[in-house]
């Protein structure tokens, strides 16, 4: 798309005439003083290529990623193998250029992806079908919060606290104008307060969402909360790991009607927070009521194999008012990144990966726990990440840590205030025995200083 940029100040007066407004400072009235840029850009002046180059490294140079350092933290984007083969094959023109399979009859490899990635994504989470994907893990559920409201009609809906905290303030942003009111239900010992769930739901709950592995890393007993929400005729959301669906029973085995979660542990970088992609699959009977786009396989008049924009319930396609949603895209170039990882994985390549973030992360919760320093928060079962009471000030602890090349956890007490001292841990299969030693040598020469 060609953008239109004015370059004299006559057109400029023009443009700002023709829309009511005599100056900029006029046009920009509504913005507070005390929040505008009062000067110059601090921009440098013109440079060569040479230059330029130079100038663009010393700025990269400042930021400290995982491929310099060490990382253990976590708490929803989470630093992954990944292997070199996916970079290879998404750069390619026909992938890294392909945005959108409006016309699906010349877009079949961008179609038969799109499908091999719900068919995936179906199988991982124990689905019937799955959308082509959303923008990521907080969407994805704020996105099932209004298809359950659609599809129940109903309009209240009760939030675990331990899952995402990001997530709930996405979800609340989502429903706060559409009359839906959001109960949260706390935890104990990490987990769903079933007592507290049961007195919160009524008869106007549409569903309930909670997360497993929770925002604490912990598993959740999915079946007794599916028995609950299902007797009150309300329907169960399960944002989950997509990595723990190699071992762990499926969702949909365990009674979700609606499965979501973040997509980056697939395949995609950290990407200093994005762009992700976010899954979304449900039941055969909720199928219509399913915001994005699913892609189908038919065959055509000779009986040739051929994939079809089955199903397209998004602005872009029909009038806006019976949208499902106004998501537009589906973030097809990083769905395709979990294409290509999950098929280089195979499933028992997943498994392994899983198994390695299960073993490795129990073994440094282990480690941690002989120091001295730290105790558990928590009791319940966890998968990659961990939270630990620490008896030095997080903040101080990430401090020093990063000064020794290691990212160390999230502070607990960010988004909990109640978890004073908490330090959530995340460990994937990258980590080594030698990585997962040094930071516990590490820690103990902060306490000993």
């Amino acid at each position: 798309m060609s953008r239109y940029i004015p370059n004299t100040n006559d057109e400029r007066q023009k443009m700002l005439k023709e829309i009511g407004y005599s100056s900029i400072e006029e046009l920009f009235g509504d913005i507070p003083e005390e929040i505008r840029l009062d000067g110059d850009m601090a921009i440098p002046g013109p440079m060569s290529e040479m230059e330029l180059l130079k100038h663009m490294r010393q700025l990269a140079s400042s930021n400290k990623h995982t491929g310099e350092y060490i990382c253990f933290l976590g708490s929803g984007a989470y630093d992954h193998y990944i292997p070199s083969a996916i970079d290879h094959i998404i750069s390619r023109a026909d992938f890294y250029t392909a945005y959108t399979p409006y016309q699906p009859e010349i877009s079949q490899g961008t179609l038969q992806a799109i499908f091999e990635y719900q068919t995936m994504i179906c199988q991982l989470t124990g689905m019937e079908v799955s959308n082509a994907s959303m923008y990521d893990g907080a969407t994805a559920v704020a996105e099932a919060i209004l298809m359950a409201c659609q599809a129940t009609r109903r309009s209240h809906v009760v939030v675990a606290r331990n899952m995402h905290p990001e997530y709930r303030q996405v979800a609340v942003t989502y429903t706060k104008f559409q009359d839906i009111p959001i109960t949260e239900i706390g935890y104990r010992d990490g987990m769903i307060d079933m007592e507290a769930l049961e007195k919160a739901i009524t008869d106007e709950t549409a569903a309930v969402v909670i997360q497993s592995p929770n925002f604490f890393g912990i598993i959740e007993d999915i079946e007794p909360v599916a028995e609950l929400a299902h007797k009150n005729k309300a329907l169960l959301i399960v944002c989950a790991d997509p990595i723990s669906l190699a071992i762990l029973k499926s969702p949909g085995e365990l009674g979700a009607d609606i499965v979501v979660g973040e997509g980056q542990p697939l395949g995609n970088p950290l990407s200093f927070g994005g762009p992700y992609f976010g899954f979304f699959a449900t039941t055969q009977k909720l199928m219509r009521r399913m915001p994005g786009r699913i892609v189908g396989e038919t065959t055509d008049k000779d009986g040739n194999r051929g994939f079809v924009l089955t199903l397209q319930t998004r602005e872009q396609h029909i009038r806006r008012e019976k949208a499902t949603s106004n998501i537009c895209t589906n973030q097809a170039l990083n769905a395709l990144m979990a294409t290509i990882y999950l098929s280089l994985m195979g499933k028992e390549g997943l498994k392994e990966v899983a198994y390695q973030c299960v073993q490795k992360s129990h073994y440094l919760y282990d480690k941690l726990i002989e120091t001295g320093l730290f105790t558990p928060v928590f009791n319940g079962a966890f998968f990659k990440e961990f939270a630990l009471k620490s008896s030095i000030p997080v903040d101080k602890l990430n401090r020093h840590l990063l000064n020794t090349g290691i990212i160390g956890g999230y502070s607990l007490e960010k988004a909990y205030p109640e978890l004073d001292g908490g330090w959530l841990i995340a460990v994937t299969e990258k980590r080594t025995r030698e990585e997962m030693d040094a930071l516990v040598e590490k820690v103990g020469e902060i306490a000993g200083e």
